[in-house]
């Protein structure tokens, strides 16, 4: 009976961690270059023998953020004893921890499924309703306009785990995993105390990095097939004391650049005539481009901190917005290289400051704002990816292809960030694909399923299926998915979506 352990450090701080010497030949991690090649992770021989056993589950799901709470709360529910294992103190992940705000729309109605449509529901409870309740033009229609305030988000991220009974294991970094004959049989975690472990029936992988993925030795890729970079990484932030009725009047009135549809100026106005907090965004677009390009040549600003801008007023933080900036210059940074990725962090911070004092001097609205927050946690777009039981291709986005197993369905444009391979592409109005069960599953570990953006597919796929409300809806499925596999004792990777009765499914193709 073969089992193995993977734990991507040296042998010396392996040995430091444990108090004791350790035997046997530990294998590198692959945290090269970007490359899009599928190569297994190291497989080293060490059983993990001698680690406590923190909690003994059903469920154990690694990543408390949009995808990985969707799904352990939705495995507990249906009668899971599930533990959710977090590296930070705060559920939600890049929306909460990364400042990522908005939600993207996915494009297309009825992709919202019924998580979703309780998270909604909870937050307008809150006092933090998160819809406009409007669509406008051709960038914001359909669902998934989710406006979650991140306080607020994670708040009821805890309540609805604490009704479902799940167990939140804050401050635990995964590093790594215990396998035996194609199973994972426990993920091991550094906490407070040192090294533990985590033991349960079906493990999800909503790492982000497909890191669980990796360690139990599943193939994955990284990167663009054409490039090999990964796609850019962003540092948000927030900044307070914002007059924003003065913000949009400049980029409204003063550049006219157009930039809001009709329905959301009507919307805004509407709100400011009621006295309620508007929802405005500004961006970086052709037509206001050269009030940005005239900051760089007074030396305002570098050619790096104008690559994207923008900026969203958050719905439930009066005087406040969220912004989608800066974005690090790919060609020096890379998310799967753990140096570069450190090293952009420090970059990103002098870039932050860079805007905020710009936008403090010379947008106005912005005369007394300060930056409020900045993000604990990098705005990755992309790292690894698994490959999967179905592996998505730029073909499926482009031929709308519907599934049987589909778990949920978009239409959200595949959208590259990069110098050299800059991409938005759309579908029709209307038209979407689906995201079948299959993507979420391996041949190699029968008990592990991955929800999120590290899904199988290539890397114009993942630009497409990466936004979180479609992440959240891979979550939900793969807590449903868990919670049945094991009532029915069927292997997560042999469950087929389709045959599950429709009612207990969260998503239902119209063409099964």
């Amino acid at each position: 009976m073969r089992q193995s352990f993977s734990l991507p450090m040296s042998r010396r701080s392996f040995a430091k961690l444990m108090g004791a010497a350790v035997a046997g030949t530990l294998l590198g991690n692959d945290m090269g270059r970007a490359t899009a090649a599928a190569h297994p992770a190291a497989v080293p021989g060490f059983s993990g023998k001698g680690l406590p056993v923190l909690y003994d589950s059903d469920v154990c799901v690694v990543g408390g953020g949009a995808a990985g709470t969707a799904a352990a709360v939705n495995a507990a529910r249906r009668g899971a004893k599930v533990v959710l294992v977090e590296r930070g103190i705060l559920l939600g992940g890049l929306q909460t921890l990364g400042c990522v705000y908005p939600c993207m729309p996915t494009f297309v109605h009825g992709s919202d499924t019924p998580y979703i449509n309780e998270l909604n529901k909870r937050m307008e409870k809150q006092g933090a309703s998160p819809l406009l309740g409007v669509d406008a033009g051709e960038w914001f229609y359909g669902d998934g306009k989710g406006l979650y305030a991140p306080e607020v988000l994670s708040l009821v991220y805890e309540e609805m785990c604490g009704e479902a009974g799940v167990e939140i294991l804050y401050d635990a970094s995964l590093v790594g995993a215990v396998t035996e004959n194609g199973r994972i049989k426990e993920c091991v975690v550094h906490t407070v105390e040192g090294l533990g472990k985590v033991r349960a029936k079906t493990f999800i992988d909503a790492t982000g990095d497909a890191a669980l993925a990796r360690y139990a030795g599943v193939p994955v890729e990284k990167g663009s097939e054409e490039t090999g970079r990964n796609q850019p990484m962003s540092l948000r932030f927030e900044m307070t004391g914002v007059d924003v009725e003065k913000v949009f009047h400049f980029f409204d009135g003063v550049l006219q650049d157009e930039r809001m549809s009709v329905p959301l100026k009507e919307k805004f106005q509407e709100d400011v005539a009621r006295g309620c907090p508007p929802y405005l965004e500004f961006a970086k677009i052709p037509k206001n481009e050269h009030f940005f390009k005239e900051a760089v040549a007074r030396g305002d600003l570098t050619e790096d901190d104008i690559l994207y801008i923008q900026g969203f007023s958050i719905i439930g933080k009066p005087h406040t917005m969220s912004l989608n900036c800066p974005e690090m210059p790919p060609l020096a940074y890379s998310s799967t290289d753990a140096v570069s990725r450190s090293k952009a962090v420090s970059f990103g911070r002098l870039m932050m400051h860079r805007l905020a004092d710009f936008f403090i001097k010379r947008i106005p609205g912005f005369e007394k704002a300060y930056i409020s927050r900045e993000a604990s946690m990098l705005g990755v777009r992309e790292s690894w990816r698994i490959r999967g039981k179905y592996y998505l291709d730029a073909e499926d986005y482009f031929e709308t292809r519907h599934f049987a197993d589909a778990i949920c369905r978009t239409a959200y444009p595949i959208d590259i960030h990069d110098v050299k391979l800059n991409v938005s592409k759309k579908i029709a109005r209307d038209a979407y694909y689906e995201i079948p069960y299959r993507a979420l599953v391996t041949n190699e570990i029968e008990n592990l399923i991955v929800a999120g953006r590290c899904i199988s597919g290539s890397f114009a796929a993942q630009a497409s299926f990466r936004i979180q409300p479609t992440c959240m809806s891979m979550g939900e499925a793969a807590g449903i998915a868990a919670a049945w596999g094991l009532r029915n004792k069927v292997a997560a990777n042999n469950i087929q979506w389709d045959k599950l009765p429709a009612g207990e499914r969260s998503y239902v193709s119209e063409d099964d």
